[in-house]
């Protein structure tokens, strides 16, 4: 079985959000954060999350990128309870009983993004369209014949483009300009 965990490739994720999560932390795409969140609202480093942030299961922190990771059955158990924690500690879920099914759900969400080879990194691209969040997935596989992973220098993208006008700003961010 496969999950996914935080990967940084570089220190952008250190700037880009307002937390960063922790290298090799369980993460999930987290939608359900913004479930009663207006998008147009958010700017800079909450917007830049809402865009293309994984969640961090443990840190709350965001990732740009998750990696695919072979994962033992008492592992995918840890991080259910681990996100059930965190739904009842950070997100009004009245205990763990009513937690764990939405984390079950969460977690399975994230194990189906993970049909790919073990290292395979998945990035994550969410708007809101006509009232209803979307979300698309990406994998990022290294090249044949690749040296060791370096960032934005090896991979080949799997998945639909990126929509120009949701760029963001890396640059602005780090300067503390809002996009």
């Amino acid at each position: 079985m496969k999950l996914l965990r935080t990967i940084r490739l570089d220190t952008s994720d250190t700037f880009v959000f307002d937390r960063a999560a922790e290298l090799g932390e369980w993460a999930v795409p987290g939608g359900f954060i913004y479930f009663d969140v207006d998008p147009d609202t958010l700017t800079g480093k909450a917007r830049a999350a809402f865009r293309a942030g994984f969640l961090g299961v443990e840190s709350l922190g965001r990732s740009t990128l998750a990696q695919v990771v072979e994962v033992s059955a008492a592992d995918r158990d840890a991080a259910v309870e681990a996100l059930a924690r965190r739904l009842v500690e950070h997100f009004g879920a009245p205990d763990l009983g009513a937690a764990r099914p939405a984390a079950e759900e969460e977690i399975a969400f994230a194990a189906s993004l993970c049909d790919h080879a073990p290292g395979t990194l998945v990035a994550l691209h969410r708007v809101m369209e006509g009232g209803a969040l979307r979300e698309t997935f990406r994998s990022l596989k290294p090249r044949e014949g690749a040296k060791p992973l370096r960032a934005f220098s090896f991979m080949d993208i799997e998945g639909e483009e990126p929509n120009a006008q949701d760029e963001v700003d890396l640059v602005g961010l780090a300067e503390g300009k809002q996009s």
